[in-house]
């Protein structure tokens, strides 16, 4: 077994052969978790790398765990720090002050790397002589097993740059994980990761795309990043700590080093790059959330917040979608809860309750009234989105919940309030349907919507869950019912928005004869527009003996077969 403190003067390390790769796995009380990171470095087709297990003085089961595995394989060190950093900085550093390796590589304990990551970049390396070699990240959620590419258009095709100019877009890949270094290049440029602050990858990352001469994207997957949206606070990870004004002050701090870093080593030019990225990510992040902040805690974000939103680029701001410009504008006029109703409709093309149009220049605004100030006129205008005749379809509408009450047995009511601010539906009641689809199988629930004022319907629905026509081995999952209407042939379809928060409610109900029971919660959404939100669970033998059994028969022949028996029938 090989261990080092975090010196490396007092490192004991027998002589080996020099690896051509080391792989940090930073850790901190993750013993669970650890042993998978680790297999998945030293079973890389790549064989010859040191892996350093970096730990940052945990507490739980980590320090026996790590030993264990260094004592089995000799490429594996362990080094334990000694006292907690709380952070992700301190344990890498620590790590490159004893790495051997001419290329490095990080993972997180809680990650993974694809089988051939360490080849496939290494390969990059002896192809050309870069700083630096980055590939497509992986992300998989944990609730749920869905996979998705990070940035993938950063990543589609292999491309050599000589330098971040050449794409500034690369800047929205932040991640130091994706990316394997030449230690010749860190260390000529004294490299290190920015400790006692967090997203540390920011800035690290903005440093070394300003600072490299030559590197290369491949397409191929070189790492694999678990997503978990929902972990308790206490073990989120820091970008799920967005509730935290701490997270929001870390953040901007972290982008005022950045700009720093660009305006002393003669990269100002990219500052309205970086500044659209922190706009359309970073600000992004928090903006989704705004809806479900109390009062002082939206006071406290704007005084976060607005002293550096001043100071980016006018360009990176029409950069945004004119929903998203909007958000910011009235956050920076501190119209709090104008915030709050505009930040719902935030990527789901859904419209502001009221607009206003000016007789005098002709101009349509987000809200009620013509704002005052030219700044607030050239943001909150919506005249550009053409509002009063787009297509049907494609019209701004906004339909909100604004009642949720038990009905009989698994059934809901529902009061509907629709809001058609460029007045685009007919004077009159509106046909309308709720549209859920669990399992692919459509339950439509017809009602009307009837006219309150200019612009303004509402309308009364009840919801019958146990009327939804499920497969016969049950469906598990969630699902948001939509509105859909009908005006000159046109059908225009919109997401319902719950009210942020009332009770969930819970009724089992016995599908089919009582052979598909399930479990079925109504709940608002509870993150982004916040839609209204139901999640089916199969109970009973129909979870434990039915759907296995069905999953295991369940080839692509089979499930051909039997959509053509169904059709048929049909």
């Amino acid at each position: 077994m090989r261990t080092a403190t975090t010196s490396p003067a007092t490192a004991t390390l027998p002589p080996l052969s020099i690896p051509d790769v080391t792989v940090t796995v930073i850790v901190y009380n993750d013993a669970e978790r650890l042993p998978r990171a680790v297999a998945s470095v030293l079973r890389q087709t790549h064989a010859n790398i040191e892996v350093v297990i970096s730990d940052d003085h945990s507490t739980d089961a980590t320090e026996e765990v790590a030993r264990e595995l260094a004592a089995h394989d000799p490429r594996i060190v362990y080094l334990r720090l000694p006292e907690n950093s709380g952070g992700c900085s301190a344990p890498r550093n620590r790590a490159l002050d004893i790495a051997r390796a001419p290329y490095l590589m990080f993972l997180d304990s809680d990650d993974e790397l694809p089988e051939r990551a360490v080849e496939v970049l290494l390969a990059a390396h002896r192809e050309r002589d870069l700083d630096f070699a980055m590939g497509a990240v992986h992300r998989v959620r944990v609730d749920g097993g869905r996979r998705t590419t990070w940035m993938p258009h950063l990543v589609a095709e292999r491309r050599a740059l000589d330098g971040i100019e050449a794409d500034p877009r690369l800047f929205f890949e932040h991640l130091s994980t994706s990316k394997m270094y030449a230690r010749g290049f860190l260390d000529r440029h004294g490299l290190r990761f920015p400790e006692g602050i967090h997203y540390e990858d920011q800035l690290f990352s903005a440093q070394a795309y300003c600072l490299a001469k030559t590197f290369t994207v491949v397409p191929e997957p070189v790492y694999r990043w678990y997503i978990a949206p929902y972990a308790a606070s206490e073990t989120a990870s820091i970008s799920n700590q967005r509730h935290k004004l701490t997270n929001v002050r870390d953040r901007v701090h972290v982008q005022r080093l950045i700009d720093a870093f660009l305006a002393g080593s003669g990269h100002e030019a990219l500052r309205e790059d970086k500044d659209f990225k922190f706009l359309k990510h970073d600000f992004r992040m928090y903006a989704g959330d705004l809806p479900y902040r109390d009062d002082a805690w939206l006071a406290s974000f704007a005084d976060l917040v607005n002293p550096y939103l001043d100071t980016l680029a006018e360009g990176a701001y029409a950069r945004l979608p004119r929903s998203e410009r909007v958000v910011l504008r009235l956050l920076r006029d501190r119209r709090l809860a104008d915030v709050r109703t505009a930040a719902r409709g935030l990527g789901h093309d859904v419209a502001p309750r009221r607009v206003t149009p000016d007789g005098e220049s002709g101009r349509v605004y987000w809200g009620e009234g013509v704002p005052r100030s030219p700044e607030a006129r050239r943001e909150l205008d919506l005249t550009d989105l053409e509002l009063d005749t787009r297509p049907f379809f494609t019209a701004l509408l906004r339909h909100e919940i604004t009642e949720v009450t038990r009905g009989p047995g698994a059934s809901v009511d529902l009061t509907v309030r629709t809001y058609d601010p460029a007045l685009r539906l007919p004077v009159g009641p509106q046909r309308a349907v709720l549209h859920l689809s669990p399992g692919r199988r459509r339950l439509t629930v017809p009602f009307r919507l009837s006219p309150v004022g200019p612009g303004l319907f509402e309308g009364r629905v009840r919801l019958d869950l146990a009327a939804a026509r499920l497969p016969l081995q049950g469906f598990e999952g969630v699902r948001h019912p939509v509105l859909r209407l009908r005006h000159q042939g046109r059908t225009h379809t919109g997401i319902l928005l719950a009210p942020l928060s009332f009770p969930p409610l819970t009724a089992r109900v016995p599908y089919r004869a009582g052979l598909t029971p399930h479990r079925v919660t109504l709940r608002p959404e509870g993150h982004n527009p916040g839609r209204l939100q139901i999640h089916w669970r199969p109970t009973g033998t129909t979870s434990s003996l039915i759907r296995p059994a069905i999953r295991r028969l369940s080839t692509p022949r089979t499930r051909r077969a039997s959509r053509l028996a169904a059709n048929i029938l049909h």
